[in-house]
C-alpha cells in the first residue's frame, strides 16, 4: 500500500470516529451514565428515609442472598429472594418456551401463505403493539377474572359449577407475559422461515424421512437463529417484567422488577435495589452473550 492510501485510509477512520462521537457521547451519557450511578449506590450505605449514605459498604450485595434479623443482627439465607429469583427465571423460561410452541406454528403459517396474504397477517400480529401494555394488562384481566370471558364460556358450557379462581397467581402472570410476548417470538422465527427453501422438504421426503425426522433435522436447524432470536426478545423482557406480574399477580407474586421497585420504594433500602438492578442486568448480559455466540457459530458454518 502506497503512503497515499495509507493516509486515505487512516484519514476515512479519523473522519469516521468524529462523525459517530456525537452518538458515542450521548449513548455514554445516556446509557452507561445511569447504569454507572446505579453501580455506585450498590456498594453504598442505605439512609435512613431512603436514598444513599456515601460510605463503602457490600451490604447490598450481600443482601441478595442473605438477610440480617432485625432483633439478634444476625445474618441468614434470605429465602424469599431466592424464591423471587426462582419464579422470575422460571416463569420467563415457561413464557419463552409456550411463545415459541406458539409462535412456530403461527410463523410457518404466515410465511407459507401467498405474498400478497403475508403482510396482512403480520400487521394482525403487530396489531397488539399498538396498544398500551397497561391496557393490554388489564384486558386480560378481564377474560382471567371470575367474571371473566373463560369463567363465563365453560359456566355456560357445563364444564364447571363455580367460576374458577385464576387470577393473581402464576398461572395468571404466565398466561398475561405469554400473551404480551408472543409477537416477538413470531417476528424473528417468520424472517427465518421466510428464508427456508422449501425445496428442502420435497428432498427429505424423497429420502422417506418421516415429518417429525424432517422437522428435526431440517427444518429446526436452518431457522435455529430466529429460534434464539426469538427467546433471547422474549426472555429479556420477561425476566425484567414490572406491570405485568405487578397486575395480573395482585402484588403476591412478586417478580425481580417488582422486588426492585419495592427497595427503592417501600424498602428505602437503594443500596440492595441498585445491586439487584446489576444481578439482574449481568443475567441479561450473559444471554446477550450466549445469543451472540450461537450466532457466530451458525454464521462461521453457514
Amino acid at each position: 500500500m502506497s503512503r497515499a492510501e495509507d493516509a486515505a485510509v487512516h484519514r476515512s477512520v479519523r473522519n469516521g470516529w468524529l462523525l459517530s462521537t456525537p452518538a458515542l457521547f450521548l449513548l455514554t451519557i445516556a446509557a452507561a451514565g445511569p447504569l454507572l450511578i446505579v453501580l455506585v449506590y450498590s456498594f453504598l450505605t442505605p439512609g435512613q428515609h431512603g436514598n444513599v449514605v456515601w460510605d463503602f459498604s457490600v451490604e447490598g450485595w450481600i443482601g441478595i442472598l442473605w438477610s440480617k434479623d432485625i432483633f439478634t443482627g444476625e445474618w441468614g439465607l434470605a429465602d424469599a429472594h431466592l424464591t423471587i429469583f426462582w419464579r422470575s427465571v422460571s416463569l420467563s423460561l415457561l413464557t419463552t418456551i409456550f411463545t415459541f410452541l406458539l409462535g412456530f406454528p403461527t410463523a410457518w403459517f404466515i410465511a407459507t401463505r401467498p405474498p400478497a396474504q403475508r403482510a396482512l397477517w403480520l400487521f394482525l400480529i403487530t396489531i397488539p403493539f399498538w396498544t398500551n401494555l397497561l391496557i393490554r394488562t388489564y384486558a386480560i384481566n378481564e377474560v382471567l377474572r371470575k367474571e371473566g370471558l373463560i369463567n363465563a364460556v365453560l359456566l355456560k358450557l357445563g364444564v364447571i359449577d363455580a367460576p374458577l379462581d385464576m387470577l393473581y397467581g402464576p398461572f395468571a402472570i404466565f398466561v398475561g407475559m405469554t400473551y404480551v410476548y408472543l409477537p416477538l417470538m413470531v417476528l424473528p422465527l417468520f424472517a427465518a422461515i421466510d428464508r427456508f427453501d422449501m425445496k428442502l422438504l420435497e428432498a427429505g421426503y424423497d429420502l422417506y424421512a418421516s415429518r417429525m425426522q424432517v422437522l428435526r433435522r431440517v427444518i429446526l436447524p436452518i431457522v435455529k437463529p430466529g429460534i434464539i432470536a426469538g427467546s433471547i426478545l422474549v426472555f429479556v423482557p420477561s425476566l425484567g417484567a414490572y406491570v405485568t406480574p405487578r397486575v395480573l399477580g395482585g402484588g403476591k407474586q412478586m417478580m425481580i422488577g417488582n422486588f426492585i421497585e419495592l427497595q427503592f420504594l417501600a424498602g428505602k433500602n437503594w443500596p440492595l435495589g441498585a445491586a439487584l438492578a446489576m444481578v439482574l442486568l449481568i443475567i441479561v448480559t450473559v444471554a446477550l452473550l450466549v445469543y451472540v455466540r450461537y450466532a457466530n457459530r451458525d454464521t462461521s458454518h453457514g
